[in-house]
C-alpha cells in the first residue's frame, strides 16, 4: 500500500513539472480535443393548464355563548341532531323533533337504512298568524341514492294558550325537491 501511494505522488509531481516545464519555455500546451457540440434539447410541451382550484367554503363562526331558543341557529341546531339520531337509526328519538309523531314516522318509513343527512344554509325566518317558520335544504343521502329536501321548522311565538313544546322549534314538514 506504501508503494502504490509513492508511485502515485511520484506521477503528480512530473507532471507539475511539466507544466512548469513548458511555461518556462514558451511551449504551448497541447490543445485539448474539441468537445462535440451539445445536442439540442428536445422541445418540451407546453405545461398543461392548472385547473383553477375550487374557492374556499365559507368558515362557519361558532357563536360566542349560548344560543336563543327562539333564533335561526337553535332552529339549525334542531335539523342537526334529528341528522344524528336518524344516521343512528334512532326514529323514535328523531320523531320527537316533530310537531306531529304521525307524519314523522310516516317520513322515516321513506328512509334507507344508510341515511345521512347533509344540511345546507339556514334560511331567514318568516312570520305567520302567530307562527314564526325557516327552511333548511338538506340533502339525504346514502348507499346508491341522493335526495334533496327542504325541512319547514316551526314554532309558536309567545302567545297566550301556546304551549312549551309549541314554543320551541320543530319539524313542521319535510319536502323532497325534484332532482
Amino acid at each position: 500500500m506504501y508503494g502504490r501511494t509513492l508511485t502515485g505522488m511520484i506521477v503528480l509531481l512530473l507532471a507539475a513539472c511539466d507544466r512548469d516545464h513548458a511555461a518556462e519555455h514558451g511551449d504551448k500546451p497541447a490543445p485539448s480535443p474539441p468537445l462535440a457540440p451539445a445536442a439540442p434539447a428536445p422541445p418540451t410541451a407546453p405545461a398543461a393548464p392548472v385547473a383553477p382550484s375550487p374557492p374556499p367554503k365559507p368558515v362557519l363562526i361558532e357563536p360566542k355563548g349560548p344560543i336563543d331558543p327562539k333564533s335561526v341557529e337553535a332552529a339549525g341546531q334542531v335539523v342537526q341532531h334529528y341528522g344524528a339520531l336518524i344516521e343512528q337509526r334512532r326514529f323514535e328519538d328523531a320523531a320527537s323533533l316533530w310537531g306531529n309523531a304521525g307524519q314523522a314516522k310516516a317520513f322515516a318509513d321513506q328512509l334507507r337504512p344508510s341515511t345521512h343527512l347533509e344540511i345546507g344554509d339556514l334560511g331567514p325566518s318568516e312570520g305567520a298568524a302567530g307562527s314564526i317558520y325557516t327552511t333548511v335544504p338538506v340533502i339525504f343521502y346514502g348507499e346508491g341514492f341522493r335526495r334533496p329536501a327542504n325541512i319547514i321548522l316551526r314554532r309558536a311565538n309567545d302567545v297566550p294558550g301556546s304551549t312549551e313544546a309549541q314554543r320551541r322549534w320543530h319539524i313542521d314538514r319535510i319536502e323532497w325537491k325534484s332532482a
